[in-house]
């Protein structure tokens, strides 16, 4: 996924009421911008940073630029929760996820299960319908160890069970956990932060659930999927390593 615009850097102030941070410009111009990630961001909003912004040329939006990416230590993160979906969706469709090559179509944000939309529907005439679910990872506690979630999410855990009843029903079913980060070696679920999605992803595998994990390489001009990462779970939460 290549960014439309190149990116501005600027220095973080502060990120507030979760969709909004203020920003100051290399010039020294201030900003107000728009920070598309709903979660806690936990590790990710400490003053001082260098940040990247895009710009939607738009002046008549309310807030014109949006926060991208943060630099942590030596690494950078993304923090845009808009972009996962299509950054695996380019990727697949390039044939670079080889567990998820072979499929005729892909569609996005297709209607299933009780009320909800999958963010990638790959099908094929020759194979069982493959609904693949995107969730983004930011969270690094521990050196080199991705986490998620970063706080408590009924949405995920309500994902985990749609999914488990698509596998159960003879399809399919693939949690892709992308880490948009490039400092880490591998990925667990912060079972501390929110047990009920760790219970509720123990049972989805038991049901059938595959999981999927890959990190991302990042710059200023484009986030691309990068290779795949194990997934590894302490034992006493019943989940297995994929």
């Amino acid at each position: 996924m290549k960014f439309a615009t190149p990116l501005i850097r600027a220095t973080l102030n502060k990120r507030y009421k979760r969709f909004l941070a203020d920003v100051t410009c290399d010039d020294g111009t201030e900003l107000t911008v728009h920070c598309a990630n709903p979660g806690s961001m936990m590790g990710l909003t400490e003053a001082g940073s260098d940040v990247w912004l895009s710009d939607s040329n738009n002046p008549k939006r309310k807030l014109r630029y949006s926060w991208e990416l943060i630099a942590v230590g030596d690494a950078l993160v993304g923090i845009n929760t808009a972009h996962p979906n299509r950054i695996v969706e380019d990727a697949v469709a390039a044939g670079q996820v080889p567990e998820l090559r072979g499929y005729g179509t892909l569609r996005r944000e297709v209607k299933y299960g009780k009320n909800s939309r999958i963010d990638l529907l790959l099908q094929d005439d020759d194979k069982s319908d493959c609904y693949v679910e995107v969730k983004n990872v930011t969270l690094m506690r521990q050196a080199g160890l991705a986490e998620f979630p970063d706080a408590k999410t009924a949405r995920g855990t309500k994902h985990l069970e749609e999914l488990a009843l698509m596998a159960e029903a003879g399809h399919r079913a693939v949690m892709f956990y992308l880490v948009q980060r490039t400092d880490c070696s591998s990925c667990t679920v912060a079972a501390d932060i929110d047990p009920a999605y760790a219970a509720a992803l123990a049972d989805a595998q038991a049901r059938g659930v595959e999981t999927l994990c890959y990190d991302c390489t990042i710059s200023p001009e484009a986030i691309r999927l990068n290779a795949a990462l194990p997934f590894h779970i302490a034992p006493e939460t019943g989940l297995r390593t994929g």
